[in-house]
């Protein structure tokens, strides 16, 4: 009787052991702002992690001869630079595998220097100033088109497309509203396109009726403006105010939102604008129709612009730990830079310095209260 139960107590040893052993959990960072103005955007893209994480567990895969558990490491940086690098290096030192994030150019640059210190891979679907791979850190990944594409996009569209001849530009002094205005600047410059007013305000403002009607004066047939689309909801009820309504209004993915049409409150200026994102339109990416019904599913009324780019950096990631056999980061990063990945946005690859190879790019504008692509 005692050596059977001894046995007994073995074999529980045993599989309780071998169960230790079998399973593995991976934690896989995401960072964006989870409050203030633009926390709209980081549930959409957080959404986007945890619907990849969901999913991957149910593939019940094996790395390394573990059975792996992923779960997300969820920080908000309220895109504010500081915070941003607080919470990578949080990230750092609680040793995550990788890390989804950061939303805004501005918290992305600064942080991806504390990823690079640490050794942790980083990929973002939404910074977009091309600053940030300019350093070559071999951590650093961008899966959606850059500033360079964006801003020049509506600039040449602007000119070529819509003829317009005066445009004045006001910019929110972050690291990406500055970036794609400049190069929005640049390419409506060389297009013949007369830059009459260039203004710059805050990603905190709401009152913009001194600059706006400083723009006005100048008879511009288009803004442009660099930021996000709290700021921008208010210039277009603040320009519908000032007759400003036959204006057209330009801006990048920051502004390309839904939530621009409930900000927008009714402004009849809604309609004249043209905003442009990295990527293909939810349409037109490989996968991007049935993704987006599960995730309306899921997260209903939540859906904004990169969580699919989230859903994929994820996979990105854990498809470099499959190739490596391994989740630790010094083995796997290496396997990143070969990344050929077919995702629900596009065929993924990378350059050598971490941009996304062919990136393609979106136009859309609003009709009857509703987001509609333009190509």
């Amino acid at each position: 009787m005692q050596m059977k139960l001894k046995l007994t107590v073995a074999a529980a040893i045993a599989v309780v052991g071998g169960m230790a052993l079998a399973q593995e959990v991976v934690k896989i960072g995401h960072v964006a702002p989870m409050s203030g103005n633009q926390a709209h955007y980081g549930k959409d893209n957080e959404n986007g992690v945890r619907m990849a994480i969901e999913d991957l567990n149910a593939q019940n895969l094996t790395i390394g001869g573990k059975k792996v558990k992923f779960e997300i490491a969820a920080e908000d940086d309220a895109a504010d630079p500081k915070q941003g690098t607080a919470v990578a290096q949080k990230l750092c030192d609680a040793k995550v595998s990788g890390v989804v994030g950061h939303l805004n150019s501005g918290t992305t640059i600064p942080a991806s220097k504390i990823y690079n210190d640490c050794g942790i891979p980083h990929i973002t679907g939404a910074a977009t100033n091309p600053n940030l791979t300019k350093p070559g850190y071999k951590t650093t990944y961008r899966i959606i088109a850059n500033d360079n594409s964006l801003g020049a996009g509506l600039a040449v569209y602007a000119a070529k497309t819509m003829k317009l001849k005066k445009i004045a530009v006001i910019d929110d002094r972050t690291a990406y509203g500055q970036g794609v205005a400049e190069v929005f600047k640049k390419t409506a410059l060389a297009d013949g396109i007369q830059i009459v007013d260039d203004q710059y305000t805050t990603d905190k403002a709401t009152d913009f009726m001194a600059i706006l009607t400083s723009i006005k004066s100048k008879n511009p047939d288009g803004v442009f403006y660099g930021g996000m689309d709290a700021q921008a909801g208010a210039m277009l009820r603040q320009m519908d105010q000032l007759g400003m309504s036959k204006v057209k209004f330009f801006g990048g993915d920051g502004i390309c939102t839904t939530e621009l049409i409930k900000i927008a409150s009714g402004a009849k200026t809604l309609d004249g604008v043209v905003c442009a994102e990295g990527g293909a339109s939810i349409a037109k990416m490989p996968g991007g129709t049935a993704w987006k019904a599960k995730y309306d599913a899921k997260y209903p009324g939540q859906f904004q612009i990169y969580s699919p780019f989230t859903y994929d950096a994820t996979f990105v990631l854990v498809d470099a730990m499959k190739r490596a056999n391994s989740t630790d980061p010094k083995v796997y990063i290496p396997k990143l830079a070969e990344t050929n990945f077919m995702g629900v946005t596009a065929n993924i690859a990378f350059e050598p310095n971490g941009e996304l190879k062919n990136p393609s790019m979106t136009l859309s504008t609003y009709k009857d209260g509703k987001k509609v692509s333009l190509n």
